[in-house]
């Protein structure tokens, strides 16, 4: 099974909630670029009801995985599934937000925005004007640091270094010299893209890769911000 097979076997679990459904994608082995994916969709598992035996050991693969592989916020995954699975009071309060949509955010050529602790909502700066233009009320004056965080954006730092990394984990030696090429000077997400094309498996495996490392980064800003994602908010894609 590939990982577009394996994402999909996944998410159709993750959306209907179903444990057994979940768990059963687990019989193939995790992919490495899939673990913060993977762990996310066991919190729904875990979430759903009370761990089985086989609940149990696939968690501890996949938190054996997470610490093997150590990128950011693996470690905070860890410790939200161990958590889940002595069924004690988590160290952090969750809220409702999609990893993806606070990745985007953060990572993005804006000025960053606002997120609403209590409804998961991710605001970004043109949002936010708006809806002080129009005086729906939706948005504060000012963030209060409580219930809404601000979020500055870092730019495409990471997402650069990302690239950088997965062509370090092409194993073909001629695929990797072409990708290393192309991320050298301006345009180099463009062309990266637009030279992996050529290879389809890289370009599934590109998009796992670059999907797991924005969620871990947004995992962790999150911990610092005092909170973790609540389970299960959006199917995982």
């Amino acid at each position: 099974m590939d990982i577009r097979d394996w994402r999909t076997k996944l998410r159709i679990g993750v959306h209907a909630a179903d444990p057994a459904a979940i768990l059963g994608a687990f019989s193939e082995a995790i992919p490495i670029e899939c673990l913060q994916v993977a762990g996310d969709a066991l919190l729904v598992a875990l979430a759903a009801s009370d761990p089985s035996p086989e609940a149990r050991s696939v968690v501890a693969r996949c938190s054996d995985a997470l610490i093997e592989r150590g990128w950011t916020g693996d470690h905070e995954l860890v410790v939200e599934l161990d958590g889940a699975l002595a069924g004690s009071r988590m160290p952090l309060p969750a809220t409702p937000v999609d990893l993806e949509d606070l990745a985007d955010l953060l990572e993005g050529t804006g000025e960053g925005g606002l997120l609403d602790v209590q409804t998961g909502q991710v605001w970004p700066q043109v949002a936010i004007e708006y809806s002080r233009e129009t005086g729906d009320g939706a948005v504060p004056e000012e963030a209060d640091g409580v219930r809404w965080l601000v979020a500055w954006s870092e730019g495409s730092s990471e997402g650069y270094a990302d690239m950088q990394d997965f062509i370090a984990t092409v194993s073909d030696p001629s695929v990797a010299e072409r990708l290393s090429i192309a991320i050298e000077g301006k345009g180099a997400f463009r062309r990266f893209r637009d030279v992996l094309e050529r290879w389809p498996q890289e370009v599934t495996r590109w998009h796992a890769f670059s999907d797991d490392r924005r969620r871990g980064r947004a995992r962790v800003w999150l911990a610092d911000a005092g909170y973790r994602p609540q389970p299960g908010v959006r199917p995982v894609a």
